[in-house]
Formats: C-alpha cells, structure tokens, sequence
C-alpha cells in the first residue's frame, strides 16, 4: 500500500514539492551560514518524493540558534 502511495504522490505532488525543496537547499547553500538549513532543505526534498515509510532523523541539539528561528 505504501508503494501505491508513493507513487500516487509523486505523480500529483511529490515531484514539484521535492524540486522545490532541493533548489531551496542549493540557494541555502551558497552562504555558510545557510549550510545547516540547506541540509534539513534536502531532508525534506527526499522526503517530499517519497514520503510513506521515510524516516528522517531528528537532532535538535545540533543546532540550536536554527531551532529558535
């Protein structure tokens, strides 16, 4: 059932959401200070693809200033 989930949603969403979040993570990325939330932009690119059954790991000690914002 996921699998026809996943496809499902690439076919309608996934596939604009996940470019999206990916040319968010490159333009995060060209500054240093952005690169953390360049990172988490192509966490959610993979994730906006194929969304059921994905985990994505947490870590919110890593960054606190970025949590804050």
């Amino acid at each position: 059932m996921k699998t026809l989930g996943n496809i499902l949603w690439f076919l309608f969403t996934g596939l604009w959401t996940g470019i999206a979040w990916f040319f968010t993570g490159l333009i995060w990325c060209i500054t240093i200070i952005g690169i953390p939330f360049g990172k988490q932009s192509f966490k959610l690119a993979r994730l906006a693809f194929w969304p059921f059954g994905t985990q994505v790991k947490k870590d919110f000690g890593k960054h606190p200033i970025a949590n804050i914002i």
